[in-house]
Protein backbone atom coordinates (compact mmCIF):
# COMPACT_ATOMS: atom_id res chain seq x y z
CA UNK A 1 0.00 0.00 0.00
CA UNK A 2 1.19 3.53 -0.72
CA UNK A 3 -0.42 7.04 0.60
CA UNK A 4 -2.09 7.57 -2.59
CA UNK A 5 -4.21 4.37 -2.12
CA UNK A 6 -4.41 5.52 2.22
CA UNK A 7 -5.50 9.32 0.96
CA UNK A 8 -7.91 7.82 -1.59
CA UNK A 9 -9.43 5.76 0.52
CA UNK A 10 -9.74 8.15 3.79
CA UNK A 11 -11.23 10.82 1.14
CA UNK A 12 -13.88 8.22 0.03
CA UNK A 13 -14.59 6.99 3.48
CA UNK A 14 -15.23 10.94 4.53
CA UNK A 15 -17.45 11.91 1.91
CA UNK A 16 -18.87 8.57 1.81
CA UNK A 17 -19.54 9.27 -2.46
CA UNK A 18 -16.77 9.04 -5.28
CA UNK A 19 -18.17 11.95 -7.15
CA UNK A 20 -17.55 13.76 -4.03
CA UNK A 21 -14.00 12.41 -3.06
CA UNK A 22 -12.85 12.86 -7.22
CA UNK A 23 -13.94 16.65 -6.67
CA UNK A 24 -12.15 16.92 -3.08
CA UNK A 25 -8.81 14.85 -4.30
CA UNK A 26 -8.60 16.53 -8.50
CA UNK A 27 -8.60 12.70 -9.18
CA UNK A 28 -11.12 10.77 -11.44
CA UNK A 29 -13.60 8.39 -10.28
CA UNK A 30 -11.88 5.65 -11.90
CA UNK A 31 -8.42 6.54 -10.59
CA UNK A 32 -10.12 6.63 -6.82
CA UNK A 33 -11.86 3.64 -7.71
CA UNK A 34 -8.61 1.59 -8.41
CA UNK A 35 -6.52 3.06 -5.66
CA UNK A 36 -9.00 1.79 -3.15
CA UNK A 37 -9.50 -1.97 -4.89
CA UNK A 38 -5.20 -1.75 -4.44
CA UNK A 39 -5.83 -1.14 -1.49
CA UNK A 40 -7.95 -3.80 -0.46
CA UNK A 41 -6.23 -6.30 -3.02
CA UNK A 42 -3.10 -5.66 -1.01
CA UNK A 43 -4.48 -6.44 2.75
CA UNK A 44 -6.89 -9.30 1.25
CA UNK A 45 -10.30 -7.35 2.96
CA UNK A 46 -13.32 -5.46 1.75
CA UNK A 47 -13.19 -1.51 3.31
CA UNK A 48 -15.98 -0.13 1.86
CA UNK A 49 -19.77 -1.64 0.65
CA UNK A 50 -20.46 -0.16 -2.55
CA UNK A 51 -23.93 -1.24 -2.59
CA UNK A 52 -24.97 1.07 -0.52
CA UNK A 53 -25.75 4.52 -1.18
CA UNK A 54 -24.23 6.49 0.21
CA UNK A 55 -21.71 4.51 1.11
CA UNK A 56 -20.66 2.52 3.61
CA UNK A 57 -17.57 1.14 5.64
CA UNK A 58 -17.60 -2.71 6.61
CA UNK A 59 -16.91 -3.01 10.12
CA UNK A 60 -12.88 -3.93 8.90
CA UNK A 61 -13.05 -0.79 7.10
CA UNK A 62 -13.83 1.14 10.08
CA UNK A 63 -10.86 -0.38 12.43
CA UNK A 64 -8.82 0.45 9.25
CA UNK A 65 -10.24 3.83 9.10
CA UNK A 66 -10.04 4.79 12.63
CA UNK A 67 -5.78 3.53 12.95
CA UNK A 68 -4.86 4.79 9.23
CA UNK A 69 -6.46 8.47 10.06
CA UNK A 70 -4.85 8.61 13.21
CA UNK A 71 -1.27 7.48 11.19
CA UNK A 72 -1.83 10.36 8.35
CA UNK A 73 -2.36 13.31 11.06
CA UNK A 74 0.51 11.93 12.81
CA UNK A 75 2.51 11.40 9.49
CA UNK A 76 1.44 15.76 8.90
CA UNK A 77 2.53 16.25 11.92
CA UNK A 78 6.03 15.17 11.69
CA UNK A 79 6.44 16.65 8.34
CA UNK A 80 5.58 20.17 9.37
CA UNK A 81 7.64 20.04 12.19
CA UNK A 82 10.41 18.58 9.85
CA UNK A 83 10.12 21.53 7.49
CA UNK A 84 10.12 23.82 10.37
CA UNK A 85 12.65 22.80 11.82
CA UNK A 86 15.06 23.50 8.86
CA UNK A 87 13.82 26.54 8.27
CA UNK A 88 12.70 28.00 12.10
CA UNK A 89 10.24 30.78 11.89
CA UNK A 90 11.55 34.57 12.89
CA UNK A 91 8.19 35.44 14.56
CA UNK A 92 6.97 34.53 17.29
CA UNK A 93 3.67 33.30 16.90
CA UNK A 94 1.81 33.07 20.14
CA UNK A 95 -2.20 32.00 20.73
CA UNK A 96 -3.78 33.14 23.72
CA UNK A 97 -7.05 32.74 24.99
CA UNK A 98 -9.22 36.03 25.87
CA UNK A 99 -9.35 35.93 29.88
CA UNK A 100 -5.29 35.82 29.17
CA UNK A 101 -5.05 39.04 27.19
CA UNK A 102 -6.59 41.05 29.75
CA UNK A 103 -4.12 40.07 32.46
CA UNK A 104 -0.68 40.67 32.13
CA UNK A 105 -0.04 39.14 28.61
CA UNK A 106 0.24 42.99 26.76
CA UNK A 107 2.75 43.84 29.98
CA UNK A 108 4.48 40.41 28.87
CA UNK A 109 5.11 41.05 25.55
CA UNK A 110 6.11 44.47 26.02
CA UNK A 111 8.74 43.59 28.46
CA UNK A 112 9.94 40.81 26.12
CA UNK A 113 10.14 43.63 23.01
CA UNK A 114 11.94 45.95 25.32
CA UNK A 115 14.40 42.84 25.98
CA UNK A 116 15.05 42.22 22.89
CA UNK A 117 15.67 45.64 21.56
CA UNK A 118 18.09 46.37 24.57
CA UNK A 119 19.83 43.12 22.84
CA UNK A 120 20.47 44.54 19.04
CA UNK A 121 17.86 41.75 18.14
CA UNK A 122 13.97 43.39 17.64
CA UNK A 123 11.44 40.19 18.04
CA UNK A 124 8.26 39.92 15.92
CA UNK A 125 5.27 38.76 17.59
CA UNK A 126 1.93 37.63 16.00
CA UNK A 127 -1.09 37.35 18.50
CA UNK A 128 -3.77 34.70 17.74
CA UNK A 129 -7.31 34.35 19.83
CA UNK A 130 -7.75 30.53 19.76
CA UNK A 131 -9.24 28.51 22.46
CA UNK A 132 -6.99 26.26 24.58
CA UNK A 133 -7.99 23.31 22.65
CA UNK A 134 -7.52 24.58 19.01
CA UNK A 135 -3.91 25.53 20.28
CA UNK A 136 -3.26 21.96 20.47
CA UNK A 137 -3.61 21.33 16.66
CA UNK A 138 -2.38 25.17 15.63
CA UNK A 139 1.00 24.15 17.56
CA UNK A 140 1.47 20.95 15.34
CA UNK A 141 0.59 22.55 12.43
CA UNK A 142 2.67 25.92 12.80
CA UNK A 143 0.19 27.74 12.99
CA UNK A 144 1.18 28.85 16.72
CA UNK A 145 4.81 28.26 17.98
CA UNK A 146 3.72 28.90 21.80
CA UNK A 147 0.48 29.02 23.58
CA UNK A 148 -1.25 30.45 26.88
CA UNK A 149 -4.28 27.93 27.95
CA UNK A 150 -6.46 27.68 30.82
CA UNK A 151 -6.42 24.11 30.75
CA UNK A 152 -3.94 21.34 31.09
CA UNK A 153 -3.64 18.57 28.44
CA UNK A 154 -2.47 15.00 27.91
CA UNK A 155 -0.58 14.55 24.34
CA UNK A 156 2.29 12.74 22.84
CA UNK A 157 3.26 15.81 21.09
CA UNK A 158 2.58 18.76 23.75
CA UNK A 159 4.66 19.82 26.48
CA UNK A 160 3.11 21.86 28.97
CA UNK A 161 3.86 24.06 32.29
CA UNK A 162 1.43 25.38 35.23
CA UNK A 163 2.59 29.08 35.27
CA UNK A 164 0.66 30.28 38.19
CA UNK A 165 -3.34 29.87 39.44
CA UNK A 166 -4.82 32.97 39.17
CA UNK A 167 -8.19 33.40 41.93
CA UNK A 168 -11.66 33.62 40.50
CA UNK A 169 -14.17 36.94 41.32
CA UNK A 170 -17.68 37.10 41.11
CA UNK A 171 -19.62 39.57 38.49
CA UNK A 172 -22.22 40.85 40.17
CA UNK A 173 -24.71 43.38 38.15
CA UNK A 174 -24.36 46.54 40.40
CA UNK A 175 -27.87 46.91 41.44
CA UNK A 176 -27.64 43.04 42.81
CA UNK A 177 -28.52 42.96 46.74
CA UNK A 178 -24.49 41.63 47.28
CA UNK A 179 -22.62 43.71 44.99
CA UNK A 180 -21.22 45.55 47.87
CA UNK A 181 -20.43 42.41 49.84
CA UNK A 182 -16.69 41.99 49.78
CA UNK A 183 -16.06 38.46 51.03
CA UNK A 184 -18.30 36.41 48.75
CA UNK A 185 -19.57 32.45 49.47
CA UNK A 186 -20.11 30.16 46.83
CA UNK A 187 -23.01 28.70 48.82
CA UNK A 188 -24.62 32.44 48.79
CA UNK A 189 -24.69 32.87 45.17
CA UNK A 190 -26.35 29.71 44.33
CA UNK A 191 -29.68 30.95 44.29
CA UNK A 192 -28.70 33.15 41.13
CA UNK A 193 -28.79 32.42 37.54
CA UNK A 194 -25.23 31.46 37.03
CA UNK A 195 -24.18 32.61 33.18
CA UNK A 196 -21.56 30.14 31.96
CA UNK A 197 -19.10 30.86 29.11
CA UNK A 198 -16.57 28.10 28.24
CA UNK A 199 -16.39 26.43 25.27
CA UNK A 200 -14.09 23.91 26.46
CA UNK A 201 -14.87 21.07 29.23
CA UNK A 202 -12.74 19.59 32.41
CA UNK A 203 -11.89 15.91 30.82
CA UNK A 204 -14.55 13.68 32.62
CA UNK A 205 -11.98 11.11 33.45
CA UNK A 206 -10.30 14.00 35.77
CA UNK A 207 -13.35 14.87 37.74
CA UNK A 208 -15.11 12.59 40.90
CA UNK A 209 -18.43 11.83 40.81
CA UNK A 210 -20.50 14.89 41.58
CA UNK A 211 -23.03 14.22 44.16
CA UNK A 212 -24.68 17.14 43.83
CA UNK A 213 -28.51 18.33 43.46
CA UNK A 214 -30.02 18.56 40.37
CA UNK A 215 -29.37 21.84 38.15
CA UNK A 216 -32.50 23.88 36.36
CA UNK A 217 -30.62 24.52 32.92
CA UNK A 218 -32.52 27.35 30.63
CA UNK A 219 -34.16 24.87 28.98
CA UNK A 220 -35.27 23.79 32.58
CA UNK A 221 -34.28 20.42 32.48
CA UNK A 222 -32.69 18.40 34.89
CA UNK A 223 -28.83 17.48 35.25
CA UNK A 224 -28.65 14.13 36.82
CA UNK A 225 -26.54 14.66 40.28
CA UNK A 226 -24.33 11.03 39.25
CA UNK A 227 -23.43 12.74 35.96
CA UNK A 228 -19.37 13.73 36.58
CA UNK A 229 -19.78 17.89 36.37
CA UNK A 230 -17.19 19.07 33.91
CA UNK A 231 -18.46 22.73 32.85
CA UNK A 232 -15.38 25.03 34.19
CA UNK A 233 -17.59 27.05 36.27
CA UNK A 234 -20.25 24.08 37.44
CA UNK A 235 -17.58 22.00 38.95
CA UNK A 236 -15.86 24.91 40.95
CA UNK A 237 -19.49 24.92 43.18
CA UNK A 238 -19.80 21.16 42.75
CA UNK A 239 -16.54 20.63 44.85
CA UNK A 240 -18.08 22.13 47.67
CA UNK A 241 -21.02 20.18 47.16
CA UNK A 242 -23.19 22.99 45.56
CA UNK A 243 -25.28 23.26 42.14
CA UNK A 244 -26.91 26.59 41.35
CA UNK A 245 -30.08 26.81 40.47
CA UNK A 246 -30.53 28.24 37.29
CA UNK A 247 -27.82 28.25 34.66
CA UNK A 248 -27.52 29.76 31.13
CA UNK A 249 -25.24 28.82 28.44
CA UNK A 250 -23.57 31.87 26.39
CA UNK A 251 -21.04 31.60 23.20
CA UNK A 252 -18.07 33.30 24.87
CA UNK A 253 -16.94 35.62 27.91
CA UNK A 254 -17.64 39.11 26.89
CA UNK A 255 -21.39 38.19 26.02
CA UNK A 256 -21.28 36.78 29.46
CA UNK A 257 -20.34 39.71 30.83
CA UNK A 258 -22.65 41.64 28.97
CA UNK A 259 -25.83 39.70 30.43
CA UNK A 260 -24.16 40.43 33.92
CA UNK A 261 -24.21 44.45 32.83
CA UNK A 262 -27.60 43.89 31.95
CA UNK A 263 -28.83 42.20 35.11
CA UNK A 264 -29.43 39.08 33.41
CA UNK A 265 -27.36 36.80 35.95
CA UNK A 266 -23.93 36.41 37.93
CA UNK A 267 -20.84 34.81 36.27
CA UNK A 268 -17.10 33.79 37.90
CA UNK A 269 -14.25 35.22 35.89
CA UNK A 270 -10.85 34.96 36.36
CA UNK A 271 -9.44 38.47 38.61
CA UNK A 272 -7.50 39.83 35.75
CA UNK A 273 -10.68 40.63 33.89
CA UNK A 274 -12.14 43.20 36.90
CA UNK A 275 -11.10 46.16 35.15
CA UNK A 276 -14.16 45.23 32.04
CA UNK A 277 -17.35 47.29 32.34
CA UNK A 278 -16.90 48.39 35.63
CA UNK A 279 -19.38 51.45 35.16
CA UNK A 280 -21.96 48.22 35.21
CA UNK A 281 -20.89 45.22 37.34
CA UNK A 282 -19.35 45.32 40.69
CA UNK A 283 -16.24 42.19 41.18
CA UNK A 284 -16.19 40.46 44.62
CA UNK A 285 -13.40 38.36 45.73
CA UNK A 286 -14.23 34.76 47.05
CA UNK A 287 -13.40 33.49 49.95
CA UNK A 288 -12.61 30.05 48.83
CA UNK A 289 -8.66 30.19 47.78
CA UNK A 290 -8.46 27.27 45.86
CA UNK A 291 -11.64 28.52 43.34
CA UNK A 292 -9.04 29.57 40.44
CA UNK A 293 -8.52 29.08 37.06
CA UNK A 294 -4.73 28.26 36.09
CA UNK A 295 -2.74 29.74 33.31
CA UNK A 296 -0.53 27.29 31.28
CA UNK A 297 1.95 27.55 28.50
CA UNK A 298 2.35 25.06 26.23
CA UNK A 299 4.35 24.27 23.18
CA UNK A 300 5.84 20.95 20.92
CA UNK A 301 8.01 18.68 22.73
CA UNK A 302 10.37 18.25 19.74
CA UNK A 303 10.76 22.00 18.48
CA UNK A 304 11.03 24.60 20.82
CA UNK A 305 11.42 27.94 19.19
CA UNK A 306 14.28 30.02 19.91
CA UNK A 307 12.44 32.77 21.50
CA UNK A 308 10.29 31.16 24.23
CA UNK A 309 12.96 31.00 26.59
CA UNK A 310 13.24 34.83 26.46
CA UNK A 311 9.45 34.66 26.77
CA UNK A 312 9.40 32.75 29.83
CA UNK A 313 12.03 35.28 31.27
CA UNK A 314 9.42 37.91 30.34
CA UNK A 315 6.76 35.99 32.14
CA UNK A 316 8.74 35.93 35.30
CA UNK A 317 10.32 39.05 35.41
CA UNK A 318 6.35 41.00 35.08
CA UNK A 319 5.78 38.35 38.06
CA UNK A 320 8.40 39.97 39.87
CA UNK A 321 7.65 43.27 39.60
CA UNK A 322 3.75 42.55 40.41
CA UNK A 323 4.76 40.26 43.31
CA UNK A 324 3.04 37.52 42.26
CA UNK A 325 4.14 33.84 43.38
CA UNK A 326 5.09 31.46 40.62
CA UNK A 327 7.73 28.33 40.84
CA UNK A 328 10.26 29.36 37.60
CA UNK A 329 9.78 26.23 35.19
CA UNK A 330 11.77 25.56 31.66
CA UNK A 331 10.45 23.86 28.57
CA UNK A 332 12.95 20.49 27.74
Amino acid sequence: MDLKQLNAFIAIADLQSFSAAAKTTGLSQPSLSRLLKQLETNIGVVLIDRYHRPLQLTEAGLFFYDKVSALLIELDTVTSMTQRLSAPSIALNIGFVPSVLYGLLPEIIATLKRHSSNQNSDIEVNLKDISSYQQIEALKTGEIDIGFGRFAHQDPWIQQILLRHERYVVALPKAHPLAHVREQRLIDLANNRLILYHQTHLPASTIHMSTTHPTITENNSLKSKHEPVTEPLLHLFAQYGISPFMTTKVSDLQVALGLVAAGEGITLVPASLQTVRTEQISYQRLIHENVTSPIYLHTLKDFIHPKIPDLLSAIYKVYEQRGITYRPQQFI
